[in-house]
């Protein structure tokens, strides 16, 4: 553990996080975390805990924040995506060549309408930037 603590922490939600403001300058050494504010990174709003009102600083750390969260999340995004292709790659080789008759009874029906479900979004998102091409 590094000897200096950060300013601000983060605690990560479902879409956004709590932030704390941190301190260890007081009579015990202790770390003492202050909530401050409460962020939603899909609809960007920033709300300041209770009476607190947010400084240009604590906003700007806020901000930095919310855009290097975006971008890790969309990287996360794009590597699910590619996860789920490598999946349905190994689906199809268990489903070919190790899976029994009550295993494909058991997912064939969720897998096909899934895949149907799949396909349809895809090619109607491929021909709609086709015909935006043109």
């Amino acid at each position: 553990m590094s000897a200096e603590l950060p300013e601000f922490y983060f605690r990560v939600r479902d879409n956004g996080a709590t932030v704390f403001r941190v301190d260890t300058e007081n009579r015990q050494r202790r770390i003492e975390m202050s909530e401050i504010a409460v962020v939603n990174i899909r609809n960007g709003q920033i709300r300041p805990h209770g009476d607190h009102e947010l400084s240009a600083d604590e906003l700007e750390v806020i901000n930095d924040w919310m855009e290097e969260r975006t971008a890790v999340l969309s990287t996360r995004e794009i590597d699910d995506i590619y996860r789920a292709i490598d999946y349905l790659n190994l689906t199809t080789h268990w489903a070919q060549t190790r899976a029994e008759e009550d295993q494909l009874d058991e997912v064939t029906d969720a897998l096909l309408l899934a895949m149907h479900d799949l396909r349809t979004v895809l090619v109607r998102k491929k021909a709609d930037r086709l015909l935006k091409d043109d």
